[in-house]
């Protein structure tokens, strides 16, 4: 709501109030007086949807028990849980899955919570799905935007690990008329949140109460919501004509007088404190850019600090062998330089296009870290290529390899990069020694601008995450605190 509209709106509830106030009177009056007429009826409607609900759910829970029974036998899902193979397959599982039986909204969740396939909305994967125990009403995310679901899971255990299916099927305006049988009476929502009526020319009657979950920013906190019986207002609507003609001349000028001088009042005001509204979020959309910007040109500029120290040192104590040092390094030093042009290129545009063609993972890893001290690299022979953006794919593996060297804190410690092959992809894995992340810390890891470094940006893993995704790839993490961390990036292979 703008500025401007909250002024309109207080002048207008100061000359309401008195108004409604008396409106309300008769209101409740009305209401006092039809209410044993529609008792009955409420509770019969009550008892119907009581009754839709545990059908749609036994409904929902068949076919999740169906599901369960195919996923214990089937054998690439068993493969993905065993050896971590067939992680596409699994990754699809959801939305075909879904299709076929019928629903709306569909996960399969690891022991821990994390979505491993959503059919609604194939992006969650990662993420904490909703607790759902017995019939639950979620806020969900789609690619579409958020929708409701009634939803309830079963679980089951593969090798000893446990995995919670979760299903459920859309609730909508089609899905409340349903419930709603008696032409008289209707169906509504209320959640938590909702801090007045969802219809306003309605009476709530009745209600049935369900918990709630808001998963569509995060796994969210359990809470209730309310499918609430209305009736109409009409009578009293109908009262409210035979009202003095006076009475509603009085409300007429009263409000276009509030109205006029709340306008001129709103223009006068409003107008400079949205100007510099604007302008404060001008400065704070230009200033994000610069941390990005600046963090992008620090890796670029990392490694020609790192070879020009190199040099620096061989011509004071090995002096002869700096041409061959110069040649052996002048590779790294280009590549650089063209990475920085090419980032430059790419922030010109505001929205680089990545060009996905055959790309040598090796080549892009000895480019990337060259002689960096402390980082190993054990590099599979034979590797097939990947459709990516050589650019893309180095700016992955700067960021992982930055964050690894910093892991280790100035102490004695190791990172590794490797590459092998897996049945259709090829995975990078940057492993350290360090100090490794909590499950908190991983929660929160890949949110934009939070940082646990002193001068940090907040960017890196935020950007690693979206450019690994942009590459139709996959992004995991394995760490334990004091154990070290290791960030596998698995890209599908050059079809």
């Amino acid at each position: 709501m703008t500025f401007r509209t909250r002024l309109l709106t207080a002048f207008g509830v100061v000359v309401l109030i008195p108004l409604l106030v008396f409106g309300l009177g008769i209101r409740r009056e009305m209401s006092r007086r039809v209410t044993g007429e529609y008792e009955r009826r409420v509770s019969s409607l009550v008892d119907v949807i009581n009754a839709d609900i545990a059908r749609e759910t036994d409904r929902v829970t068949g076919r999740l028990a169906a599901m369960k029974r195919s996923l214990l036998d089937d054998i690439r899902f068993r493969n993905y849980v065993v050896r971590g193979e067939n992680s596409e397959y699994v990754l699809d599982y959801a939305g075909e899955a879904m299709r076929l039986a019928g629903l709306d909204f569909l996960q399969l969740q690891d022991g821990e919570g994390r979505i491993v396939s959503s059919g609604h909305f194939r992006n969650e994967f990662g993420r904490l799905g909703p607790p759902s125990r017995g019939t639950t009403l979620a806020r969900a995310a789609a690619a579409e935007g958020p929708f409701l679901a009634l939803v309830t899971s079963d679980s089951f255990a593969l090798t000893g690990k446990p995995y919670r299916l979760v299903g459920g099927i859309t609730v909508d305006s089609a899905f409340l008329a349903r419930l709603a049988r008696d032409p008289e009476l209707g169906v509504q929502l209320a959640f938590p949140s909702d801090t007045v009526a969802a219809d306003t020319g309605r009476l709530v009657v009745g209600e049935i109460m369900l918990p709630y979950v808001d998963a569509a920013d995060g796994p969210g906190r359990v809470e209730r919501a309310r499918i609430e019986v209305t009736r109409s207002s009409a009578l009293l609507t109908a009262l409210q004509r035979n009202v003095n003609l006076w009475f509603a001349v009085a409300v007429l000028v009263a409000a276009l007088a509030a109205l006029l001088l709340a306008g001129w009042l709103s223009t006068r005001i409003s107008t400079p404190v949205e100007a510099g509204m604007r302008e404060m979020e001008k400065r704070a959309a230009i200033g994000d850019l610069a941390r990005q910007v600046n963090h992008d040109v620090k890796n670029g500029l990392a490694p020609l600090r790192n070879v020009f120290r190199h040099l620096t040192q061989v011509a004071r104590d090995e002096p002869a062998q700096l041409p061959q040092v110069f040649t052996e390094r002048q590779g790294t030093v280009e590549s650089s330089i063209n990475y920085l042009e090419t980032l430059a290129a790419n922030y010109a545009k505001l929205s680089p296009q990545a060009d996905r063609k055959a790309t040598d993972v090796n080549t892009v890893v000895r480019e990337t870290v060259g002689a960096a001290s402390g980082v190993r690299t054990k590099l599979a022979d034979g590797l097939p290529p990947v459709p990516a953006d050589a650019l893309v794919l180095r700016r992955v593996i700067e960021n992982l390899v930055s964050n690894a060297v910093d892991s280790l804190e100035g102490k004695n410690g190791t990172v590794t990069v490797t590459t092998e092959r897996a049945r259709n992809l090829v995975r990078i894995s940057v492993s350290d020694t360090g100090r490794g992340m909590s499950k908190t810390e991983l929660d929160r890891a890949f949110d934009d601008f939070h940082t646990t470094k002193t001068g940090g940006t907040g960017l890196g893993l935020s950007i690693v995450r979206r450019l690994v995704l942009d590459s139709q790839g996959s992004l995991k993490v394995e760490t334990e605190p004091g154990e070290g961390s290791t960030f596998i990036v698995e890209l599908p292979i050059l079809s």
